[in-house]
């Protein structure tokens, strides 16, 4: 076994560092665990109950201990203490997606991107089983690559999202096929800029080779790749896949209509082309990846209808969490629209979207961090309220909408300000929408 003996410590208790404490557990290694903050105690006591050795709170920082590895979560930050101490003893760090990398024996296709990975990843994961080639999506999609192995001897491929946290930390890892969506401004609380932030995703194809292929964005510049390339674009003219409108084309064969899908707007068709680009990679028939398309429902979170009060339709677009996804939503609703936006601080403005929003939103309903400087940026251009809740910011928008209206809630930023995570703040919406008064109900706004 790779780790066998080996005395390695897991740097913090999320889901990818309990996956990969059990990964090295099943390696014979020697684990412990540290975590600075107040992890779920559930999986803190199952993994000492496999014998590993715990380090919680405070004490995480300062504790002694001399380690062959320390695998660090991608939610640690470069700059935290408990990554900066393992630096400076010079302790080998790797990523949960590398550790679990070097104990793969199946090949692997990466998907990365700024906006819309999830949904791409699912699409792989299955046009791919449709074709009979067994996978999972696993991943930055919420179950850890580390997870996934323990299903290994019944799959052909793994399936994976990776973010750039991830591909900070790898060594080794090196796809089969590569897939890269698109760029847009993200992550910049952690990034110095958009050249730093970019050069991590690259790193997805830094160990690909000419056996290799990469799926890309003909509109994103990118540095020459080693491996085979496959374009794509619904913007630009040139690519193996292109779209007029919304049909899909492969050279001059036309692949399928986005209309028969259960899919909208010009992001989800370069979504549906990059799938497509993998199964061509794969050698797969391009007409049967077309009927498993059409055969996918999207996910919650993503431009979600969630209910209807007196002609008012609520969209829930949780998964926004930057200002393109914000962006994209915005240009696919046809009917005016009451936004519901802001969140947590990531070290952006939204000046860019200023005339998108200008166009498209009647009204903005501003909620947490961001909501000052969102007014700041959009006042002269939008009508701004701020809400101090959520529940109070929905109100605010069903009072503010008339029948035939979209309340649109799509914050462009992330959640952790005011929730836990994308899918609470959706879930939240959605159960305040479910709660407002029916159109008979006189109290409606």
């Amino acid at each position: 076994m790779r780790f066998e003996g080996k005395r390695a410590a897991v740097l913090g208790l999320g889901s990818s560092g309990e996956a990969a404490a059990k990964l090295l557990c099943r390696e014979r290694a020697r684990v412990t665990v540290l975590d600075s903050g107040t992890p779920d105690p559930v999986r803190a006591s199952g993994l000492a109950a496999l014998g590993m050795t715990l380090v919680l709170g405070e004490r995480a920082n300062t504790v002694p201990g001399d380690y062959d590895l320390a695998v660090v979560s991608p939610g640690i930050a470069p700059a935290a203490p408990l990554f900066r101490r393992f630096v400076t003893r010079g302790t080998p760090l790797v990523g949960e997606l590398e550790l679990a990398f070097q104990c793969c024996r199946r090949p692997v296709i990466a998907i990365t991107g700024t906006n819309g990975k999830t949904t791409t990843t699912q699409l792989i994961e299955r046009v791919l089983n449709q074709a009979g080639v067994r996978t999972v999506a696993c991943g930055n999609i919420g179950r850890p690559l580390s997870d996934a192995l323990l299903e290994q001897e019944r799959l052909d491929r793994f399936t994976l999202e990776v973010s750039s946290f991830q591909l900070e930390t790898i060594q080794t890892f090196r796809p089969e096929v590569a897939v890269w969506l698109n760029l847009t401004p993200d992550h910049l609380d952690r990034y110095r800029d958009m050249d730093e932030y970019r050069q991590a995703k690259l790193r997805v194809f830094e160990n690909q080779t000419a056996a290799d292929f990469a799926v890309v964005n003909l509109a994103d510049a990118l540095p020459p790749l080693g491996a085979r390339r496959i374009t794509f674009s619904a913007s630009m003219p040139g690519g193996d896949f292109w779209s007029k409108g919304d049909n899909l084309y492969h050279g001059d064969r036309h692949i399928l209509s986005l209309r028969d899908t259960g899919l909208r707007g010009v992001h989800n068709l370069e979504n549906v082309m990059a799938t497509l680009g993998v199964a061509l990679a794969l050698g797969l028939d391009l007409a049967a990846a077309a009927e498993a398309i059409k055969s996918y429902r999207p996910l919650p979170h993503r431009c979600e209808p969630v209910g209807e009060r007196a002609g008012v339709t609520f969209i829930n677009d949780s998964k926004a969490t930057n200002l393109d996804a914000m962006a994209k939503a915005l240009e696919s609703a046809e009917q005016p629209i009451v936004l519901i936006a802001g969140g947590k601080d990531k070290g952006f403005g939204y000046e860019p979207l200023r005339d998108l929003a200008a166009r498209k939103v009647k009204r903005a309903v501003l909620i947490g961090e961001m909501a000052p400087a969102i007014e700041a940026a959009w006042l002269d251009r939008v009508p701004c309220l701020r809400a101090a809740t959520l529940a109070e910011a929905v109100r605010a928008a069903a009072g503010a909408a008339s029948a035939g209206d979209v309340v649109l809630f799509s914050p462009g930023t992330s959640s952790f300000d005011m929730f836990k995570s994308y899918a609470d703040r959706g879930d939240q919406f959605r159960r305040i929408v479910q709660e407002l008064p029916r159109e008979d109900d006189e109290t409606f706004p």
